[in-house]
């Protein structure tokens, strides 16, 4: 029998959320009486995973530590670390935590609807194919603007794709990708470049092909009010479904 392969994630939670126009953030706003975090947490735990690094702003490290991890028994959280300026600091400050393994799942705390059934498929895949992306084809015509907000093209719609989290990457080549984005830092800050997924920087620095795999429509990210709303009642949804069976 071969060798187990580990699994890591490092759950990103140390945006502020300003659109939320809350004073509390949007990760520990409560959504059906438990933080927002508490929901893709519990999906990491209950899975396959075999290792979580929670990434928080330095505020919130204490609070993490006692009102979500030890309250909710997430064993599977080894170390709860302070954020960086910008995302991508985060992700590689988790990288530089997680213990040795073969494929790390980068999810974004604000996605409190990620489920087993999604975290599955995307392993399936990243074993086929060292790098994937977590989805779903976009249901509206999507049109590409020029800078002065004409129409300049418009893309085939069964091509265009929402990307969602977790993104999930071979370890060893998604460690690669963050050194070389790393050292190339302030050249990238000079052409203007912006770094917006995990998938760009493993493009840019490895020139890995990225695959799509199926997500979910529901696994929708938590940015505004009314976000709260839709997944409450996706959750209430998901309920009725379990208990009809």
């Amino acid at each position: 029998m071969g060798k187990k392969e580990r699994t890591a994630a490092i759950v990103l939670a140390a945006g502020s959320g300003k659109r939320m126009e809350s004073s509390t953030k949007k990760q520990y706003m409560l959504l059906r009486e438990k933080p927002v975090i508490y929901y893709s947490l519990k999906a990491f735990q209950d899975s396959f995973i075999d290792e979580i690094v929670l990434v928080v702003s330095p505020d919130d490290i204490e609070y993490c530590q006692k009102e979500i991890v030890k309250r909710y028994g997430f064993s599977k959280v080894k170390s709860i670390i302070e954020g960086g300026k910008e995302r991508y600091h985060s992700v590689a400050a988790g990288l530089s935590r997680i213990s040795e393994c073969d494929f790390v799942f980068i999810h974004d705390g604000a996605r409190p609807l990620v489920t087993e059934e999604i975290l599955g498929r995307a392993l399936s895949c990243v074993k086929k194919f060292k790098a994937c992306v977590t989805g779903m084809p976009v249901k509206d015509t999507i049109k590409i603007a020029d800078k002065e907000g004409y129409i300049s093209s418009t893309p085939e719609r069964k091509l265009v794709w929402m990307v969602q989290t977790p993104q999930v990457f071979d370890c060893a080549l998604i460690k690669e990708a963050y050194d070389k984005l790393i050292l190339s830092e302030k050249d990238l800050l000079k052409e203007g470049i912006t770094i917006t997924d995990d998938a760009m920087v493993v493009e840019k620095f490895t020139g890995q092909p990225i695959k799509l795999v199926s997500g979910s429509y529901e696994n929708i990210k938590i940015t505004t009010p009314e976000d709260i709303i839709t997944a409450e009642n996706f959750i209430k949804d998901r309920e009725n479904r379990i208990s009809s069976r």
